[in-house]
């Protein structure tokens, strides 16, 4: 038996009883660390409108997330972290997909399933000044998350059931290693495509060169029951840095990463990745980017580079057309703008996608959003998306967004 599959109720019942104090000699101080803690308090709400040429119907999705959270104090190196959702439809107009939406199938899909969701519960205990282990349901975010991420942009985030041990022992090295039980995936656990059961072990380690400049290299292997496909091991190396250019300042990234099949992944396979970003800030309000990334095709289905834990709404464009890698890969040439004015945001992005065998394209997009804080809690944001497509397996896709969100 997996210890995912007995901590999460036994890490309940013990912030109950500890409540109600189960040694008699530290029942005050456990009483403190319990009542000393921080709540948290968070509403999104956001409208989203998907128009696909392939599609005869237009979704329409109006949906709002109610976050509550609370963190204890710290008892004898102990903390424990506890974080609820419900996920609302006002407007829906949509499939949230996966037999989620039972009746809305000729909708373009909106993956945002409503319902209740357990976000997070674990305990940290703090081993030494330098060493913390976490225990329980919690978000794990690696660099960029383009392997391992929470897809925090849908209402319903990605969690993952197991332990992770963060170690600043070495000397100028940020060490993380995570086990991982089980996927918590977006789509909730109503639907068998929500929960995946895995065996994952992901071995993270940030070296700082100077001061300037750190390189990570990282291994993950993923074993997934459910999901064959998805079991890959991935190892890899990401270089950043920047350096000073007169007045200006020029951040780089070159990453590259090579993975392959194993435990139940019925295709025996090889597949790179690669991305080399370049950023020069002209002024505190503007900059300037242009990248490529590349994730490596096959000759047949299943032998294309995969990223299953990613946060992938980031990453190829926002009109989430390269949710799945196809066959052939794909190569994503693109340019970014950032400029701040006030306190509006503004950001633009131009994507040129080709596969990365066989050849062909796959089209262009133009991503955009303009966004701004009001006041200390509140945010709203608007968000479009426009591709344009080369080939009927990848049709013109429109999506905007509206979004407001509180926090407390």
């Amino acid at each position: 038996m997996k210890l995912n599959r007995v901590f999460l109720p036994m890490a309940a019942c013990s912030l109950v009883l500890s409540a109600y104090g189960v040694r008699a000699a530290e029942s005050n101080e456990l009483g403190a660390a319990l009542t000393s803690g921080k709540v948290g308090v968070n509403v999104r709400a956001r409208y989203e409108h998907v128009d696909p040429d392939n599609v005869a119907e237009d979704a329409n999705a109006l949906t709002a997330r109610l976050r509550f959270n609370y963190r204890t104090g710290r008892w004898q190196g102990w903390s424990g972290f506890a974080e609820y959702d419900y996920v609302f439809h006002v407007l829906s107009d949509f499939d949230s997909g996966a037999g989620t939406s039972p009746g809305k199938a000729q909708y373009p899909a909106v993956l945002d399933p409503k319902g209740s969701d357990l976000n997070q519960l674990y305990f940290d205990y703090q081993a030494s000044d330098a060493t913390t282990l976490r225990f329980g349901r919690q978000r794990i975010l690696l660099d960029d998350q383009r392997f391992v991420g929470g897809v925090g942009w849908r209402q319903n985030e990605q969690t993952y059931d197991g332990f992770t041990v963060s170690s600043k022992a070495l000397r100028k090295t940020s060490l993380q290693y995570s086990y991982i039980g089980y996927v918590r995936r977006i789509l909730g656990e109503r639907v068998p495509a929500g929960k995946n059961n895995v065996d994952v072990h992901l071995l993270n380690a940030k070296i700082a060169l100077n001061d300037a400049w750190s390189l990570t290299p990282y291994y993950y292997h993923i074993d997934n029951q459910d999901v064959a496909g998805f079991s890959t091991a991935t190892a890899g190396a990401r270089l950043t840095g920047a350096f000073k250019t007169g007045e200006n300042r020029i951040a780089v990234t070159a990453e590259f990463a090579t993975q392959s099949d194993v435990a139940n992944n019925p295709v025996n396979y090889d597949a790179q990745y690669a991305r080399l970003d370049g950023t020069i800030t002209l002024a505190n309000d503007l900059s300037l980017g242009l990248s490529y990334e590349s994730l490596g095709g096959g000759s047949q289905p299943g032998m294309m580079f995969r990223t299953p834990l990613a946060t992938l709404h980031a990453f190829q464009g926002w009109a989430d057309l390269f949710l799945t890698t196809p066959v052939g890969g794909i190569d994503d040439l693109f340019a970014t703008v950032n400029y701040r004015l006030g306190p509006w945001s503004f950001t633009g992005v131009y994507h040129d996608f080709s596969a990365e065998t066989g050849g062909g394209d796959y089209g262009t997009e133009i991503d955009a959003s303009v966004g701004r804080g009001l006041g200390k809690n509140y945010s709203v944001l608007f968000k479009g998306a426009f591709f344009s497509g080369d080939t009927a397996s990848y049709p013109d896709t429109n999506k905007f967004w509206i979004m407001f969100t509180a926090s407390y």
